[in-house]
């Protein structure tokens, strides 16, 4: 029976390796419109050894990574059933994007871990989850799926960008939802500072020290995939095939290494939307990217405040793909579009997700 208001837990680990995202949220349909409100959340950090096993699974053989598939169904199950019994949280189901490991649209091919089945099983809840295969069989790129949540969800901003291992925007366009890749974020910024052991640089602060570097800069804004028309879509096997090698070439100081990134996500951001912006238009910006200062800061000066840039709330920062996701669980379970073509270039609009049953 369809319903109109539904409690829902999202799942969500991103490119940027950092863990699990996960928020419980309630949906309620008024007057054909959907709401919704963010009801408890948490962020679930991975052990370096966990994140190893991880970042390396595009290596693994076939038969080690169906067991890391299987392994990581248990480990997304088990959270999400501490969450659920911590809070004492009833849900009718959870929507997982699981993680991804294989994004390579030119061979028709995406494929996100973690076990429907498997995590259904661990969590006792009914799961969907494997939400791009589908639109990639349709032809589609499978990404960014996230836009129909912008657009049914936060309709009162003109752009949403994403801050994440990836950056993506999503915004109408001659009455039709478009989104795409844009450049990588946190993915770069990580790698940088792989060697320096750590994690993140706090407030953008190293980066602010550091000078740009106008060779790098001009290298990294001369790879080929920023002139491509969208839809399009950028993966780890990219970044390490494209932008790495570009690096290696470069022997400089990690502030200005950082520094110069910087310069580059921002510039490819303000290109990619400044045809498309007007007077009084506002952009909605989330992920973890948004907690490096020195990057919104470099960001603004690109734009030259033709766009207002607004940060919202920290959790809705946090936590906004996994209530997109849960949404688009919602989606599903009521038949409803999620996965736009106008977005991932498939030849036809989709209700994708998969359901798996425990038991």
């Amino acid at each position: 029976m369809l319903k109109d208001n539904y409690k829902v837990i999202g799942l969500m680990s991103g490119t940027s390796l950092d863990g699990l995202d996960i928020a419980y949220c309630s949906f309620e349909k008024k007057l054909g419109q959907w709401h919704f409100d963010l009801l408890q959340s948490e962020f679930v950090a991975y052990t370096d050894e966990f994140r190893g096993r991880l970042k390396n699974s595009i290596d693994l053989s076939a038969i080690d990574l169906l067991v890391l598939n299987n392994q990581y169904g248990v480990w997304l199950g088990q959270k999400a059933k501490r969450f659920l019994d911590q809070h004492q949280l009833e849900v009718d189901f959870i929507a997982s994007h699981g993680h991804t490991v294989f994004h390579q649209i030119d061979k028709q091919l995406t494929y996100q871990i973690g076990n429907g089945q498997t995590l259904a099983n661990t969590s006792g809840q009914k799961v969907i989850c494997d939400f791009r295969a589908l639109d990639v069989s349709l032809g589609g790129q499978g990404a960014p799926l996230v836009p129909i949540g912008d657009k049914l969800l936060f309709s009162e901003y003109d752009f949403c960008l994403n801050l994440g291992g990836i950056s993506n925007v999503s915004f109408d366009h001659l009455r039709e939802r478009i989104a795409f890749d844009i450049a990588p974020v946190n993915m770069l910024l990580s790698y940088v500072l792989k060697s320096t052991g750590l994690p993140y640089d706090d407030g953008g602060s190293m980066a602010k020290e550091g000078k740009l570097c106008e060779e790098l800069f001009d290298a990294l804004n001369a790879l080929p995939y920023y002139q491509l028309p969208f839809p399009k879509s950028l993966g780890y096997e990219w970044f390490v095939d494209q932008v790495v090698s570009i690096l290696n070439q470069f022997d400089l100081p990690i502030a200005d290494l950082l520094c110069t990134s910087v310069h580059h996500i921002a510039f490819q951001i303000a290109s990619s939307i400044g045809h498309y912006t007007h007077p009084g238009a506002k952009m909605l910006v989330t992920g973890g990217g948004v907690k490096n200062h020195f990057l919104i800061e470099i960001l603004r000066s690109y734009l030259k405040d033709e766009i207002e840039v607004v940060i919202p709330s920290s959790e809705i920062i946090d936590f906004k793909e996994a209530i997109v996701f849960a949404f688009m669980g919602v989606l599903r379970d009521c038949g409803e579009i999620n996965s736009l073509r106008s977005v991932t270039g498939a030849y036809k609009d989709a209700s994708s997700g998969v359901l798996f049953y425990p038991n």
